[in-house]
């Protein structure tokens, strides 16, 4: 199986401080969380679930936090940063065992869960 994912756009922040922080850039946290599911999605075919149909209150998490601003917008930045790094490597080594002919259903399944569980995390940083 091969698969568009991509997460050029969603690489990790930088540190909150200094000039070139992007914690304060919601657009770029918006489209970060959007590669995240993203990636979500491929891994929940992987694992043979299907697609998961992501509800507006999941989706709006960006806008949430920035409402919200200050400390718990930095902690939603982190949560969706540690998603993205957590996805990508874990995408990708799914994508190579199926690229080998390898079964990827219990592996996905597990980086799936994980991936619930961690956004569950986030999303209670600014629950809808």
């Amino acid at each position: 199986m091969s698969h568009e994912f991509d997460l050029s756009l969603a690489t990790m922040l930088p540190p909150a401080t200094g000039p070139d922080a992007r914690l304060g850039e919601p657009a770029a946290l918006a489209v970060q969380w959007d590669a995240v599911h993203e990636a979500a999605a491929a891994v929940a075919i992987l694992a043979q679930l299907g697609e998961e149909q992501v509800d507006e209150d999941i989706r709006d998490l960006p806008q949430r936090a920035v409402d919200l601003g200050g400390a718990k917008f930095e902690l939603v930045a982190r949560g969706i940063d540690d998603l993205a790094a957590v996805m990508q490597p874990g995408l990708r080594a799914l994508l190579s065992m199926s690229a080998q002919g390898q079964d990827t259903t219990s592996a996905a399944l597990t980086l799936w869960r994980e991936f619930h569980s961690a956004r569950a995390a986030v999303l209670a940083v600014a629950p809808a």
